[in-house]
């Protein structure tokens, strides 16, 4: 599941990990990226010592590792945490889908927590190039949900998704239990206080926040790609 941050990918993951038949991974190229683009985030230097910051290694992990008694890998992923360096070919080996957000409300939320980002800092560039890669390989249009979708009608949206994957949909999916969970990564205690205290997807709230002047040239070039993808969404 490809996304960008301040998305409600930390939830979705709940969602899966909810499933009997699912485990999975949280952003699996963190560690990579940082010590890649030595990005000074909270917990850099823990994150690189504890997880593996080698691509290629990671990426074999991502395409043979199974976990017994389980048939679904459900994988986390930050689409800018793909650099250019990183191969591509191993995408074609995993089932690839995309949340997106509208990104006014995506943009207000994370210059809260990073200010000043860079269009790539977004990871809107990365997932359309990750979806025209995608495209490119196959003939079906990939799974693409939006935020808002997702919120306003999670059953609806999460049984599209496993329809088009060919799984069966649990109702398990709506409802977890609150707290950190081991396969959270480290950075959670910064990243996900609203999810670790959640027990299911929130509805959807409209956020009116005001954006700087100096942030619309930013804001129109991740429409551009919101754009693109939204058009395709499951609804």
């Amino acid at each position: 599941m490809w996304c960008g941050p301040r998305n409600i990918s930390t939830a979705m993951l709940r969602a899966w990990e909810n499933r009997p038949d699912t485990f999975v991974v949280d952003e699996p190229l963190y560690a990579f990226y940082l010590q890649a683009t030595g990005a000074d985030h909270p917990l850099r230097e823990e994150i690189i010592a504890r997880y593996d910051p080698d691509w290629r290694s990671v990426t074999r992990r991502l395409t043979t590792a199974v976990q017994p008694g389980k048939t679904v890998f459900y994988q986390k992923q930050m689409s800018h945490h793909l650099l250019p360096e990183v191969g591509r070919a191993w995408l074609g080996n995993v089932t690839n889908c995309f949340l997106i957000r509208e990104p006014r409300e995506m943009l207000a939320s994370y210059l809260r927590k990073m200010p000043r980002p860079h269009f790539d800092d977004t990871g809107y560039p990365q997932l359309r190039e990750i979806y025209r890669y995608v495209r490119t390989i196959q003939s079906e249009i990939p799974p693409v949900l939006d935020t808002r979708d997702v919120l306003d009608n999670p059953r609806r949206l999460l049984g599209l998704l496993c329809s088009r994957l060919g799984l069966p949909f649990y109702d398990e999916m709506l409802q977890w239990a609150p707290g950190q969970r081991a396969s959270d990564g480290i950075w959670a205690s910064h990243w996900y206080p609203e999810v670790l205290a959640s027990t299911s997807f929130l509805p959807y709230r409209p956020r009116h926040d005001t954006l700087a002047e100096d942030d619309n040239d930013l804001l129109r070039q991740c429409r551009e790609v919101y754009d693109e993808l939204y058009q395709v969404r499951l609804q």
